[in-house]
């Protein structure tokens, strides 16, 4: 059975979808930007600070859902600008150091907002 997961601690949906889905055990976790969920706006800085809350925002999600950083099996990184991967991986490295996911990152033409990342996750219990 399909469960939406939902928190106040993560950005809201900015369009026609869900913060995350949990169906069997597994846990879809849409997209996330770095928007600051008690502000409503990008995090200031550069690629570190968008990248930390992006990663901070997958952790609410994956909180709320009772998943944890050490359940995620696969991520998606989708950067503005290949330039920024080296220090994108540096503060994702940071949430994941044993048994990271699998993953994979593309640089794209634009993101939401004008951002210069956002990370797709996978959990499984």
């Amino acid at each position: 059975m399909k469960k939406i997961i939902s928190t106040s601690k993560a950005p809201g949906a900015i369009g026609p979808y869900s913060q995350a889905i949990e169906v069997n055990g597994t846990l879809y976790i849409s997209g996330q930007i770095p928007v600051n969920p008690a502000t409503g706006k990008i995090a200031d800085g550069g690629i570190a600070e968008q990248t930390r809350q992006v990663m901070n925002n997958i952790g609410a999600i994956l909180e709320e859902a009772g998943y944890s950083y050490a359940d995620a099996v696969k991520s998606t990184c989708l950067l503005s600008d290949m330039t920024n991967f080296k220090a994108m991986n540096e503060v994702y490295g940071e949430y994941y150091k044993e048994n990271p996911p699998a993953r994979a990152a593309f640089a794209v033409k634009e993101l939401p907002l004008g951002v210069m990342v956002e990370i797709e996750t996978i959990a499984v219990k």
